[in-house]
């Protein structure tokens, strides 16, 4: 992890869902390593390596943006091998 990575992460969910719309947007996704799923992937990784008072503030945090992100995506049955890397790679935004 590099410094400010949940932080920055974060931050990139607060962009996406700030976008108009019920669905988040398929063109908002421009650039490997930059998209909210790559954050959920970040988050993921930080929650290894936190002390447990930290993870568990941080996971409150993680269990309302998956909420969010799952509200605002729809499921992608053609995705599901990627479910290894994390349940949020097998949802497709509005196209």
């Amino acid at each position: 992890m590099w410094p400010n990575a949940v932080a920055d992460a974060l931050s990139r969910f607060e962009w996406a869902f700030k976008q108009p719309g019920r669905y988040l947007n398929a063109s908002e996704a421009c650039s490997p390593g930059i998209e909210a799923e790559d954050a959920r992937d970040d988050l993921e990784r930080a929650m290894l390596h936190l002390p447990p008072g930290a993870q568990r503030d941080l996971g409150r945090l993680i269990a309302r943006i998956d909420e969010e992100f799952e509200r605002r995506t729809l499921p992608e049955p053609n995705y599901i091998e990627w479910a290894m890397d994390g349940w949020w790679w097998t949802r497709m935004r509005e196209r």
